[in-house]
């Protein structure tokens, strides 16, 4: 067994993520090493909005670009305490990254800050990172596979099926601040309380976009769903009633799906500041988080999930596991 000190960075469209931690690798006969683990030394995330507008404008915005680049230099400064040298740091960008028209001036921005080139990754990558992260550790427990790791982000939503490894995935794009900027705002302004028709027209999305998956993802194969991403895990605090965050809590949890339909309706009909007030709701989460969970639902209602099992490692834990392959 070896251990080396990584950095994974995971740039999304609503947040940016960094874990610092230590990765053991198990050496063969052969010289070939597998990750077997990774043991946190640092884990955080901010809310950035790296994908504000994209889906209108087709460009990440200035205001998106600085705020995400403020970021990284705090998690450059964070790497640095750790010793983590920038051949064992990868930054992984989605979504929003990858549809941008000026994707180039985020990628040279953040080399010039770590000193590591962002890897606007495919969907493909996505898929294999995050089922990596998020079932890694199953098999040790009472999950039964196959698994449909559902990652729930700001721009896109990716669905990965499989046992051992991926057997099927498919990315659409309905994440819940692509979903929110399209649904829930009139002439540039949110809509504090959703009207029906709003709530219709992002289920008539979320519906279509699994149509398209069952084309490829055999979803009835489902025996565990595993919720990924910042929409699931803070459900899974307002399910559990939490006076603050608290991840080894909320690893894990299930929750019944009739326990998410009354947690989406909750949702919808409070007001931005009853949101707000929500003892885990991150200040960034406050105006997408009903179209996240009406996504969900919309899910766990298609597939005949009566559960959803939370997980709070995800694409970040696989991309910390990928460091041993990368030779980092």
């Amino acid at each position: 067994m070896t251990t080396s000190r990584v950095a994974a960075i995971d740039c999304g469209t609503n947040s940016i993520r960094l874990l610092v931690a230590d990765l053991t690798v198990s050496e063969s006969a052969s010289g070939a090493g597998e990750a077997v683990a990774l043991t946190d030394l640092d884990r955080r995330m901010e809310i950035v909005r790296l994908g504000q507008g994209v889906d209108r404008t087709g460009r990440l915005a200035p205001e998106a670009l600085e705020r995400t680049f403020a970021a990284c230099r705090r998690y450059a400064e964070v790497i640095a305490s750790f010793g983590v040298p920038p051949e064992r740091t990868r930054f992984v960008a989605t979504s929003a990254s990858r549809d941008a028209e000026n994707r180039e001036e985020f990628v040279s921005g953040v080399l010039d800050i770590l000193g590591v080139e962002p890897e606007v990754i495919t969907g493909d990558q996505e898929a294999d990172f995050s089922f990596t992260g998020a079932t890694k550790e199953l098999s040790t427990g009472t999950f039964a596979p196959p698994y449909l790791v559902v990652d729930i982000g700001g721009g896109s939503t990716e669905f990965v099926l499989g046992t051992e490894g991926v057997e099927a995935a498919r990315s659409v794009d309905i994440g819940c601040v692509r979903l929110t900027e399209r649904h829930l705002t009139v002439d540039g302004a949110l809509t504090e309380t959703p009207t029906e028709a709003q709530v219709d027209a992002i289920r008539a999305d979320v519906s279509a976009a699994l149509d398209e998956v069952a084309r490829t993802v055999p979803l009835e194969r489902t025996r565990t769903l595993v919720g990924l991403a910042g929409t699931v895990t803070t459900l899974g605090g307002i399910a559990l009633d939490l006076d603050a965050y608290d991840s080894s809590r909320i690893h894990h949890t299930r929750i019944p799906r009739s326990r998410v339909r009354e947690l989406t309706d909750r949702l919808l009909t409070a007001t931005h500041d009853e949101r707000a007030a929500i003892p885990v709701m991150h200040p960034g989460r406050v105006d997408v988080i009903n179209a996240g969970a009406l996504v969900l639902l919309t899910i766990m209602e298609r597939i005949g999930a009566e559960e959803v099992v939370v997980s709070e490692h995800d694409i970040l834990d696989g991309i910390g596991f990928s460091c041993a392959s990368a030779g980092q």
